[in-house]
């Protein structure tokens, strides 16, 4: 199963793809969608969905993973927040592809072994997982431990489920 992880932001979005085999990790691809802050917001969300689209083309994931949207003390950051997360979720579905969300807390945990886990954990982490994996930078890594989270929760779900 290969699975795309994504951390939405309108300014930086990041990106992962890793294959699930079994109990086996790995690292395909990552990277980031950068958008010019001088850009109108529609331009922005724009270059969001044309640059999400090519990802999810060029690696044919099976399933997507979004992080929750947090909110922040800036009401204008989170309306922004939430518009590029809007984005990120209808460039999977409209892709065919079933999509999970995940509040952060949670993605640390499942990586990290805990909730409260700071970025550094997490990279770390990714370096004990998906070994010799180049990251991007700090939001790859995050849309990483995204698609992480995902490879170990989405069966535990499935199993419940049933």
């Amino acid at each position: 199963m290969i699975i795309i992880g994504l951390d939405p932001s309108l300014s930086c979005t990041g990106w992962g793809v890793v294959a699930k085999s079994g109990n086996r990790l790995t690292h395909i691809a990552n990277g980031q969608v950068k958008t010019d802050a001088r850009a109108t917001l529609p331009e922005r969300l724009v270059t969001l969905d044309r640059e999400l689209t090519d990802v999810i083309l060029r690696h044919r994931p099976d399933c997507g993973a979004v992080e929750e949207v947090f909110v922040n003390k800036n009401p204008q950051s989170t309306l922004k927040l939430g518009q590029a997360r809007g984005v990120c979720l209808l460039a999977l579905a409209r892709a065919g592809l079933p999509v999970s969300e995940y509040a952060t807390r949670l993605v640390k945990k499942a990586v990290v072994g805990t909730g409260g886990a700071d970025k550094a954990q997490v990279q770390a982490m990714l370096g004990v997982l998906l070994p010799g994996a180049k990251v991007a930078g700090a939001d790859a890594a995050d849309a990483l431990a995204v698609a992480i989270a995902h490879a170990h929760l989405a069966g535990t779900s499935a199993l419940l489920a049933r």
